[in-house]
Order: C-alpha cells, then structure tokens, then sequence
C-alpha cells in the first residue's frame, strides 16, 4: 500500500515526509518544516495538486538521470522524486503517484 511517511530528520532535525510506492520505493520527498502542523499540510497540498499534471515539472540531473518535481499553486516545490535512470522510469513515477497518492494513508514516525 502507497503511504506518507512523517519523520524528522536532516541538519535541522525537521519535519518531512516521503510519499512510499507498494513495493517501498520512494517516490517523492518533502522539503525540510519546522513543525509538524505545516508538513501535514504539506501531504494534503500533494493530494490536491498530484491531480493536475501541470504541477509536475521534469528535468535531467548532470549525471544523465531523470527526475521530477510536484508544485504547489503558488509554485512553490512540495517534493521532489528519486533519480530514475530512464525518461520511462520517471513517467511512471509520475502516473504511480497520480494513482495512489490522493488516497495514501499518512504513518507518523515522530510519535
């Protein structure tokens, strides 16, 4: 089952989550929030726009990998996607999350 994983965690030790495929493979991961309140917004800002594929935005890494990035409305990123190693790989990224993400349960790892 696709489902929002919530963990702190980086320099700063902040809130973030990553957006887990069936078969545990991160699809999207999260910007660094100071408090939990606005990283769950976050999750509930990616199952609104993840609908829309204009919030997508696809680009190629300088090592020759694919990836892409979900925005918000107002342009701001709210994830970005692991490396893929095809234009392919990451079209389906896309379209896995298009798929699962509205209805993905969200895990609390801080708790």
């Amino acid at each position: 089952m696709t489902k929002f994983e919530v963990y702190q965690g980086g320099k700063k030790n902040e809130y973030r989550f990553r957006l887990k495929a069936d078969n545990g493979q991160i699809i999207l991961s999260s910007e660094g929030y100071t408090n939990k309140a606005s990283c769950m917004n976050g999750i509930e800002s990616v199952k609104k726009d993840v609908v829309d594929t204009k919030r997508f935005t696809k680009s190629t890494t300088l090592s020759s990998m694919y990836r892409f990035e979900l925005l918000a409305g107002n342009n701001q990123t709210i994830g970005v996607s692991q490396n893929y190693k095809s234009v392919s790989g990451r079209n389906n990224g896309i379209e896995s999350m298009k798929r699962s993400a509205v209805k993905a349960q969200v895990k609390d790892l801080t708790e």
